[in-house]
């Protein structure tokens, strides 16, 4: 059981990676530093968009229209961050 929870743990700190970088190179992006035009950055985001949209928009179904501001991507980080919590206290029952 307790490699188990551990399997999960590294998956979700690949996750909040992905959420990590997702977040900085859409304001990357935002700022004109990077360009979409250019395959790999282009490339990078599609792929970033379709591993993440499926995620976000059920959460942006629930929040309500901030304007331009989108928080579906910081709410799903805490989330995240509450159940490796949840994992991680879990974790020492098992030992």
């Amino acid at each position: 059981m307790v490699s188990l929870i551990q399997i999960l743990l590294m998956i979700i700190g690949i996750v909040k990676f992905i959420v990590i970088a997702h977040v900085i190179m859409s304001w990357l992006i935002n700022f004109n530093i990077l360009n979409l035009r250019q395959q790999l950055v282009a490339a990078i985001w599609d792929g970033l968009n379709r591993l993440l949209e499926p995620i976000y928009n059920p959460i942006r179904r629930v929040l309500p229209q901030m304007g331009g501001l989108d928080l579906a991507p910081l709410l799903f980080f805490v989330a995240l961050i509450a159940l490796e919590i949840v994992l991680q206290n879990n974790l020492r029952a098992f030992y």
